[in-house]
């Protein structure tokens, strides 16, 4: 088959970095996939969602005037399902699995708020370490000599 926008092609990941995938596909060609068209779900380590040598069906998304390929593996994920007629299974990393039927919006909005909290908190407490006169040393000296 021929690599060209919007096809669905197979391809084998090759490597793996904190922004992206890469894969090397048909006509000794590679493309890359980046971190936001990996999963519908958020991903933050790439890893809990591909490994070196695993075979994946990715869309090509656009080829630009140097050759560089985008690629979606998200978005393949959602044609493989209409041209089946099925309902789009949901996905979660594997270690994240056995929470997937229960993670509601609500649940995973409560976690990243309280998340949030925590680091603000650690922020505010870091801030005001650092500012001068919030010490015991300093409100002495304002006193007067």
């Amino acid at each position: 088959m021929q690599i060209e926008t919007g096809a669905v092609i197979e391809g084998k990941i090759t490597g793996i970095t904190k922004f992206g995938a890469f894969v090397s596909l048909a006509e000794n060609r590679s493309g890359m996939i980046h971190i936001s068209e990996i999963s519908q779900h958020f991903v933050s380590d790439i890893h809990d969602f591909l490994t070196i040598g695993q075979t994946v069906r990715v869309k090509v998304l656009a080829i630009d005037e140097t050759g560089r390929i985008a690629l979606s593996l998200k978005r393949a994920e959602k044609e493989d399902t209409k041209t089946k007629g099925e309902a789009p299974e949901e996905y979660a990393p594997p270690s994240r699995k056995a929470d997937a039927g229960h993670n509601t919006f609500e649940d995973m909005l409560q976690r990243f708020k309280a998340e949030s909290d925590e680091k603000i908190g650690d922020l505010k407490r870091s801030f005001d370490a650092k500012r001068p006169g919030s010490g015991k040393k300093s409100a002495g000296r304002r006193g007067g000599t």
